[in-house]
């Protein structure tokens, strides 16, 4: 069993026989990170700037820059893509970039250019920044010290490690995100247990695994999606923890990984702010929350709180969760306190009626949630239950979505029933296995506007569309001064015309597409449609009271 080594001291000597990253082509000891962190410790320290965002999407290379920069006094920032848009909106709040960024600003030297020996880090001094998942608007930044970090992978190693030495660790998690970072990184390199790329897909996964004694880092939305064609049954035996966190594991899906992977899940309670705050195991139907070492908790009014020594301070942490004790020294919960809503002054359970709408045949999973405008309006978003495919056209939607509601009739009354629905194979969910509002809500938002048609005939046709700022094909086109998309503009001459004409379903090319002028949103555009049968071809005009906007012909396959 290799020995334990606290967060501040994981980098200070070289041990070479100390696992870092797993065995194969790549592999590399403790020896080679004692190497690579001296590299960009001489990196951060040769700039007189304070804060850095790091992003690698390779956990080994992330660690060796992470402390690197902390041993060179830097505090870095976590975001949870290196996207150019997250890099925009972080130009104010960090003064540099390392890693696999559109355009870095730092790479550590080819060689080992500082031969002074690393001390051990202040863990109050040495600091994080990371980033919740946003899921009811912008990321919120939350600053963690070594001194937290360290704390909660001791607790970590105290419950959850026995059993796992020697164990490499897989996972399909982000270390960008505070879970992924403790999981897949900080609490390997303090107990010495190698680490490996992240993998994306399923049959990855299981062919890194093969033949290996492993640790599995996931989520609810990766487990509820393991195939059973795979050979999960090969690594019975040697897989020995399969840990979940970032949303609630559905039971259902619990046991199908107890019985797919042969280990019972371990779920993992905890937010950005607070830290782990407890786990539970599931060898039972319902198990209960135990809490981590060094964790205390009350319920006050229906609500969690929480004493830790994961927080920034000694205060009590609220939570938003209606919880009660479970009489065996633990909790349960019982839903979000902060999702209860009004609907024309109604109070509405949306998690009350996420398990009614559940409780459908049909109904795989469910998401409910509030659209607001001048008029708020419930709507759901459902993903079709195992085996059932997606309603393709408008009859079959609307079937489905009023076969739901009667279901809800015998419950909930108009008022408190959704009156928007759409239907999905799998939730939107996030690069943490997070579904989002933000995700949900988009799913609601038009890409087109609603058409009005002002002449149709069998070879001409005219619509109006008026250009609403909330139209999702505004997103990223662009935030400072929205402009109508071109490729929209095709799309949406080809969607029209199929509804006026008999179009063929196979394009062939376009000719003669000219662009003159932007359309905005507030624009009102007209669309000018002629479908030329014998040639198989589509013309098309774009104009509004500024003048043309765009034209073109559209050539379809007429061998049809």
């Amino acid at each position: 069993m290799a020995e334990w080594r606290c967060l501040a001291e994981v980098a200070v000597q070289p041990e070479p026989g100390r696992a870092f990253t797993a065995a194969g082509r790549d592999s590399r000891d403790h020896a080679h990170f004692h190497r690579d962190v001296l590299r960009w410790r001489t990196a951060f320290a040769a700039s007189p700037t304070q804060a850095w965002a790091l992003h690698f999407e390779d956990a080994a290379c992330f660690a060796a820059a992470l402390y690197g920069a902390w041993h060179a006094g830097k505090t870095v920032v976590l975001p949870g893509d290196a996207l150019a848009g997250t890099q925009a909106r972080l130009q104010g709040r960090v003064d540099g970039f390392a890693g696999d960024w559109p355009q870095a600003t730092l790479t550590a030297p080819a060689d080992d250019v500082s031969a002074t020996p690393l001390q051990p880090l202040d863990a109050e001094a040495a600091r994080l920044v990371v980033f919740t998942s946003g899921s009811t608007g912008e990321p919120v930044a939350i600053e963690k010290r070594l001194r937290q970090l360290d704390t909660e992978v001791h607790a970590l190693e105290a419950v959850l490690g026995p059993g796992l030495e020697g164990a490499t660790v897989h996972g399909t998690v982000s270390h960008q995100h505070i879970y992924g970072l403790l999981f897949r990184v900080l609490w390997p390199l303090s107990a010495g247990r190698a680490i490996v790329p992240r993998a994306f897909f399923p049959e990855d996964l299981l062919a890194a695994m093969d033949g290996q004694d492993a640790v599995l880092v996931a989520s609810p939305a990766h487990l509820k999606r393991l195939p059973a064609q795979l050979d999960w049954a090969s690594l019975h035996g040697r897989l020995r923890a399969v840990f979940s966190s970032g949303g609630v594991l559905p039971a259902e899906a619990a046991h199908e990984v107890s019985r797919l992977l042969g280990v019972s899940p371990t779920e993992i309670l905890g937010s950005s702010e607070t830290g782990g705050i407890a786990w539970r195991r599931w060898r039972e139907e319902q198990p209960g929350w135990r809490a981590l070492p060094g964790v205390e908790w009350r319920v006050q009014e229906g609500v969690l709180e929480v004493h830790s020594p994961h927080l920034s301070d000694a205060a009590w942490w609220r939570s938003q969760d209606r919880a009660e004790p479970d009489g065996c020294g633990g909790f349960r919960l019982l839903g979000r306190a902060d999702r209860i809503v009004k609907v024309e002054e109604r109070r509405v359970s949306l998690d009350a009626l996420e398990r009614q709408v559940r409780a459908h045949p049909a109904v795989g999973d469910v998401r409910v949630l509030l659209l607001g405008g001048s008029r708020s309006t419930l709507a759901a978003v459902v993903a079709m239950a195992s085996g059932l495919p997606v309603p393709e056209d408008a009859a079959a939607r609307r079937a489905l979505s009023q076969a739901l509601s009667r279901h809800l009739a015998a419950s909930q009354d108009a008022v408190t029933r959704p009156r928007r629905w759409r239907f999905v194979s799998a939730l939107p969910a996030n690069a943490q296995g997070k579904v989002t509002e933000a995700a949900l809500t988009a799913l609601f938002r038009p890409e087109r506007p609603t058409a009005t048609w002002t002449l149709r005939t069998p070879t001409q046709a005219r619509v109006e569309l008026p250009l609403d700022a909330s139209l999702a094909v505004f997103d990223g086109h662009f935030p400072q001064a929205a402009i109508l998309p071109g490729v929209a503009q095709l799309d949406w001459a080809v969607q029209l015309a199929r509804e006026a004409f008999p179009i063929p379903s196979r394009f062939l090319r376009m000719e003669a597409l000219k662009f003159q002028r932007v359309a905005r949103p507030g624009d009102t555009i007209h669309l000018e449609l002629e479908w030329q049968a014998e040639r198989c071809t589509l013309l098309f005009r774009y104009a509004s009271v500024h003048g043309p906007h765009a034209s073109g012909r559209v050539v379809f396959d007429h061998g049809e």
